[in-house]
């Protein structure tokens, strides 16, 4: 019989209320801490790390625990996603409270490992990630119908805020997203 840890889990990350769909499906170990999976859905995801986060399974919420936050909110450190779902075949997590991006998690399977899984690995997904702190979906909206319009009055402004560079909201590489949990891997972040 395989040992808990050795148990890997196939999960499915979908941004919610964004067009195109923006989604990852990744294994990770059951042995992987909330706050390391955190790292693994900002690498996979294309976010940067730069805002205050949460988990939601079930009634109960892990987060990073700052003063400011309510009292019943569990470290995420100190649970691993195995510990944390107990059952529950669906969570949510949270980044940016601000903007507001609700990532949908859910379990499509327990895989048995001879080895284990040390790391995350992504198998598939589908399109960018919206730009950080672009407002959230409505935002997020706005931005993608500025740029398609050379004539809209925001259009030039939102070129320059996102570097210049035209925004490919249908852009995803797996390998990149792979060679990045690679290098998280032997950050030991």
């Amino acid at each position: 019989m395989t040992s808990p840890e050795q148990l890997t889990l196939q999960l499915r990350v979908e941004l919610e209320d964004v067009k195109p769909k923006v989604w990852r499906r990744i294994l990770v170990p059951t042995s992987v801490r909330l706050s390391r999976l955190h790292d693994t859905l900002q690498v996979v995801m294309g976010w940067s790390n730069s805002h205050m986060h949460a988990f939601k399974v079930g009634d109960l919420s892990y987060g990073m625990c700052f003063d400011d936050y309510p009292e019943e909110e569990i470290d995420e450190r100190t649970v691993t996603i195995r510990h944390a779902l107990r059952g529950v075949d669906r969570f949510l997590y949270e980044y940016d409270f601000g903007d507001g991006w609700n990532h949908l998690i859910e379990v499509e399977r327990e895989i048995p490992c001879n080895q284990g899984l040390k790391f995350a690995v992504c198998l598939a997904g589908e399109n960018a990630c919206p730009p950080e702190d672009c407002g959230g979906p409505g935002g997020y909206e706005r931005l993608l119908q500025a740029l398609s319009d050379p004539g809209d009055d925001e259009h030039d402004d939102f070129v320059r805020w996102i570097g210049g560079d035209r925004f490919d909201r249908t852009a995803f590489e797996l390998a990149e997203v792979n060679a990045a949990l690679q290098r998280m891997r032997q950050g030991g972040s």
